[in-house]
């Protein structure tokens, strides 16, 4: 018998994609690990608990690689090119290495003014007084704007990268899937080809030098993963933070008189909506013990960093949002090492998001049901459509 999906272990008349906790809550009552079906990829085991979680994300044998897969026959399960997420050591050693002094917390610190100043072209965008849709006129485009900055994506690409991007981390069909793919694919192929004939300092043009050692594949799975990550997570972090506000004024207004807090509701945010909501699959290079459930050679593994986040033995009263909360070991950025390369420019970027969006605009509330809004899903990630706010001036 075939293991159940999520969407069959919820109540009736649930709505999963709004609100999977209690799902995830009645597992953990049941263990930390549990036999599920993936819609599209089959069945794997489901880590809920956040042990269990760090456990499974430090454990060496379980590989990103899909070769470990006991399913595997191409390497068609690579997204585009080879990349840091789908590589095991060493090759993930080599590909990371090769970027991470772009992500330290010295450098993001000092693309902050930039941030700051893209922020504030957006905010001046939005309406003063009345309504606006706060996820495609401030949440998305803030970070698209800095990863495509960052990378040396021309401004005029911008908005056919995203829509490739959103149907890939969040299909509407698998022909619609497969052709975002070949989309992205052959533009940036074409993109990394003159950045490598035409050097202009960005990253993506150090990438495509030929001193960077990167072969094609992976010069495309790079670049990819960079471009997609970089700004899909982020856009789910900074909506679903002025969700949890706004659904709770209290906090809000805490965050008012505090401005100070703001990093700490970015962190609770981070524990609370999980952008990421569950890590790529690993798979067993051979036979394990996880938290008292044997894997065989071949499984499949996804870790639900949500769930963990929402642990009640580390997190007491996980259901609700707190800015006074203690949130040091949430899940949303994983651990070991595949912990999120692009971390520290997430937390800017939330941080400098939402700092100057309650300077400019006090007064602010939901424009709609909070009920009937409509939250994406994917196998990894989890956030808002759209969110309808009613803004008016600060005073």
């Amino acid at each position: 018998m075939q293991a159940p999906t999520l969407e069959e272990l919820a109540p009736e008349g649930h709505d999963l994609a709004m609100d999977p906790y209690p799902v995830y809550a009645a597992l953990r009552v049941n263990g930390p690990v549990h036999r599920i079906t993936v819609p599209g990829s089959g069945e794997c085991w489901l880590v809920v608990t956040r042990d269990a979680a760090r456990a499974a994300l430090t454990d060496p044998r379980l590989r990103n690689d899909i070769q470990h897969s006991s399913s595997w026959q191409t390497d068609g399960g690579h997204a585009l090119g080879r990349n840091m997420l789908q590589s095991d050591p060493p090759l993930h050693t080599r590909l990371r290495g090769l970027v991470t002094e772009h992500f330290t917390p010295r450098r993001i610190a000092a693309l902050r003014p930039g941030i700051e100043a893209v922020a504030a072209d957006l905010l001046a965008a939005l309406p003063e007084q009345g309504t606006a849709d706060l996820v495609r006129g401030y949440a998305l485009p803030l970070p698209v704007t800095v990863i495509c900055d960052m990378l040396g994506v021309p401004a005029t690409d911008r908005s056919a990268f995203h829509d490739w991007s959103n149907e890939l981390v969040m299909p509407t069909s698998p022909p619609a899937a497969a052709a975002a793919a070949a989309e992205l694919s052959g533009y940036l192929t074409e993109l990394t080809a003159r950045k490598a004939a035409d050097p202009d300092g960005t990253l993506l043009s150090d990438l495509a030098a030929d001193s960077s050692g990167l072969t094609i594949e992976e010069l495309l799975g790079m670049a990819f993963l960079l471009l997609v990550a970089g700004h899909e997570t982020t856009v789910n972090l900074i909506s679903g933070t002025l969700h949890a506000l706004l659904a709770d004024p209290g906090q809000l207004a805490l965050l008012r008189a505090d401005a100070s807090l703001a990093s700490a509701a970015v962190e609770e945010s981070l524990r609370y909506h999980s952008p990421v909501h569950a890590t790529a699959f690993r798979f067993a290079a051979e036979p394990l013990d996880l938290a008292g459930t044997r894997i065989h050679a071949g499984d499949a593994v996804q870790v639900s960093l949500a769930a963990a986040s929402r642990d009640p033995l580390h997190f007491p009263d996980p259901d609700r949002f707190d800015l006074t909360r203690r949130t040091s070991g949430h899940a949303a950025f994983g651990h070991g090492l595949h912990h999120c390369l692009g971390a520290p420019l997430a937390r800017a970027e939330a941080v400098v998001a939402l700092r100057l969006l309650l300077e400019q605009h006090r007064p602010m509330a939901f424009a709609a049901d909070p009920a009937d809004l409509t939250w994406r899903t994917s196998t990894l990630l989890r956030g808002l459509t759209a969110l309808p706010v009613s803004l008016g001036r600060a005073r």
